[in-house]
């Protein structure tokens, strides 16, 4: 199983994730030109996604939805008007040779929700676009091969921004999104002796970096104990690819 996550921020999140013969694309929130391009960095096609997957209907994560086939869609009920494969949390469903598995999340939009997929032996957990972890979905994920985590902002830059006060008090909230801190103690919970890599995404380009997003996870591995150097720790970002896992030899 490998991943690409193609763009991870406010601007337009999208991300594929291969095993076998099977493409799976989580969200569509940047143009079709854009996908094209990423895909082809990985020689893939549109023509080659197997299904596509959405957490939830920001625009941000639905811009670009009007390119792909509603056969190929799958979300919960009420987030996409030409949906025709409606999901549900913790009802495990498969697209070709991916296991799929709705998580619970906490955010401000209609039935939002995360993703565990499988292919093989190997687990992948995707979990953005969310004020807490919730801790229903530990005994689904626990102990994945890859995390794929939000870590949106730090709490000290975001409140220094010239966002209004509304803005800042949904971010901070329990719809809204992770800081780094919070962030780290999910992580802290969910990895195990099978996890290799851990991707910090969707973090906000005015009130983070990576190198306090880092930093955070750093001390919060630390203080609970846990060698963060026996994991591949990166953070996504918005304008760049990000390629993790293994391609499958057979």
């Amino acid at each position: 199983m490998y991943f690409d996550i193609m763009a991870s921020g406010s601007k337009g999140n999208a991300s594929v994730v291969i095993y076998k013969n099977t493409v799976i694309l989580i969200d569509m929130g940047i143009s079709f030109e854009l996908l094209e391009t990423r895909l082809k960095e990985i020689n893939l096609s549109v023509n080659d996604i197997t299904g596509a997957i959405f957490t939830h209907n920001h625009s941000d994560h639905i811009r670009g939805v009007k390119f792909l086939s509603p056969k190929k869609m799958y979300a919960l009920e009420g987030n996409l008007s030409s949906l025709t494969n409606k999901i549900n949390i913790f009802e495990t469903f498969k697209i070709g040779d991916i296991e799929i598995t709705p998580l619970m999340v906490s955010h401000d939009s209609i039935n939002p929700c995360g993703y565990l997929l499988k292919g093989g032996e190997e687990t992948l957990v995707y979990i953005t676009d969310t004020g807490y972890f919730c801790e229903e979905n530990l005994p689904y994920i626990k102990n994945p091969t890859y995390l794929i985590l939000e870590s949106n902002h730090d709490i000290k830059m975001l409140l220094a921004t010239k966002r209004t006060y509304e803005l800042k008090t949904r971010i901070l909230s329990d719809v809204g999104h992770l800081c780094n801190e919070d962030s780290a103690i999910a992580a802290c919970q969910i990895v195990g002796d099978n996890t290799k890599e851990i991707v910090l995404a969707h973090l906000s380009e005015e009130a983070n970096t990576p190198e306090l997003a880092l930093t955070a996870y750093l001390k919060i591995f630390k203080h609970f104990g846990i060698d963060i150097n026996k994991y591949n720790v990166r953070c996504a970002n918005q304008w760049n690819s990000l390629i993790g896992g293994h391609k499958d030899e057979d």
